[in-house]
């Protein structure tokens, strides 16, 4: 094993402090009583309950839910159906064509994606609202959730589809009691994968919104053109408290899972 020197440890604190000190001194700060963000006047959590009592970012909070939940589902919906048609589907005429058009948002600028979508709903006469968001999140979300999913199918042994179809299942029921069980923690990853991309879009939002459909991306950002009030820092750290407090439950359930499935292979090794 290498010895941890000197020279580590200063490179470790200096890139956890560039990436985590900003968000520690946002989170002193949403605490601060002074409206001035810069100047420290005393313990208060009186801007918590000016965020609560802001109907402007309430309602854009409420409308960044609404569009992440129906774009992430929808996106999910659409991204396991293009993989497994890419996985399993074989060669067939325009299949390139179709796998391009899957992986472009990829790649493609955000800006051309928005720009793009505005004019697609402009022709067709749509009006901009919520409708607008949600299809242009599960527009490039799709292709994040198709990545994920193609992934998984790839590793998937195809023998226990055929095993079903054997004892009589349709492909429809192969799928739906055999296929999508054992790919659901990947369809699951993709679907929050969809869920944070759209809760943090503002490029292709700011196109594609309209009266009544703001985000919160959207509002906070025009707020801090006006300068950062400490509500967006109450903000900020209660966003921040949601995820920290995401992820470490993920971690402990992703942990009992990984010792139970140990102890069954312990136990499934001493029977035999």
């Amino acid at each position: 094993m290498r010895r941890f020197s000197w020279f580590n440890a200063t490179s470790l604190t200096l890139g956890f402090a560039f990436l985590y000190l900003p968000m520690i001194i946002l989170v002193v700060y949403s605490f601060n009583s002074s409206r001035l963000v810069t100047v420290w006047a005393g313990f208060s959590t009186k801007w918590y309950g000016e965020l609560l009592q802001n109907e402007d970012f309430l309602q854009a909070a409420w409308v960044t839910l609404k569009v992440a939940f129906f774009a992430s589902t929808l996106a999910t919906v659409l991204g396991t159906l293009a993989a497994y048609v890419l996985v399993r589907g074989g060669r067939f005429a325009g299949r390139t064509l179709f796998s391009g058009m899957i992986y472009a948002p990829l790649v493609m600028p955000e800006v051309i994606t928005g720009l793009s979508l505005l004019l697609l709903f402009i022709g067709i006469g749509l009006d901009r609202g919520i409708l607008t968001v949600i299809l242009a999140h599960t527009t490039f979300a799709m292709c994040y959730v198709s990545v994920v999913v193609s992934s998984r199918l790839v590793s998937f042994d195809h023998s226990l589809e055929e095993a079903a179809l054997d004892l009589g299942c349709s492909p429809f029921e192969a799928f739906r009691l055999v296929t999508l069980p054992i790919i659901a923690p990947a369809v699951i990853s993709g679907w929050l994968l969809a869920f944070t991309l759209s809760l943090d879009d503002l490029v292709i939002a700011s196109f594609t919104t309209g009266p009544g459909a703001t985000t919160l991306p959207i509002k906070v950002f025009s707020a801090v053109r006006l300068g950062v009030s400490p509500e967006i820092n109450a903000l900020s750290t209660i966003l921040i408290a949601i995820v920290t407090v995401g992820v470490i439950t993920t971690s402990l359930i992703s942990k009992r899972a990984a010792v139970r499935q140990a102890k069954e292979e312990r136990a499934a090794e001493r029977s035999t």
